[in-house]
């Protein structure tokens, strides 16, 4: 008999396979769509500088300063800021999820209903909710403030928490 974890992984790819099914260009286009950036590539070191305020859910506040063309997770990870990431950005999870300052969320683009699907899943989910794997740093996000909620939800692997690349 599977562990009750290995069942709902099991379960996950079945949603997922049948998603595929319903849908056959879904992971062409997600593929597609993917950014070179989400899959490890260097971001310039001449980009443009972007600060960034992370707020952990006990209201620490954490300022960096990261490179345009980076998102929220890779800089949260650089920065050992505590954002799991547990999909590694492949927007197949809600555990990078964060509140985007208001002043700069309607300078995102819009979600996507990859991105959409997911947050439905975060606790605590805002009209300011993102996942910070989607959350692409440009000069305009400057002064940008990334608030933690209180709690994510890891339907994949508890307590599991992915090293840093």
């Amino acid at each position: 008999m599977l562990k009750s974890g290995a069942r709902h992984v099991v379960g996950v790819f079945n949603a997922l396979a049948g998603r595929c099914a319903r849908d056959s260009n879904m992971l062409h286009r997600s593929l597609h769509r993917t950014a070179a950036v989400r899959h490890g590539a260097d971001i310039p070191a001449d980009a443009p500088d972007v600060r960034v305020t992370f707020v952990d859910p006990d209201g620490t506040r954490h300022d960096v300063v990261a490179k345009a063309g980076m998102n929220l997770l890779q800089v949260a990870h650089r920065h050992d800021i505590n954002m799991e990431g547990a999909c590694e950005g492949s927007v197949a999870c809600s555990t990078c999820h964060v509140y985007v300052s208001h002043e700069h969320f309607d300078l995102l683009d819009e979600a996507t209903e990859e991105e959409d699907d997911m947050l439905d899943m975060a606790f605590g989910l805002k009209e300011n909710s993102r996942l910070g794997c989607q959350v692409v740093l440009s000069p305009d996000l400057d002064g940008l403030v990334a608030t933690l909620p209180k709690a994510t939800r890891n339907f994949y692997v508890d307590g599991h928490k992915p090293q840093h690349h």
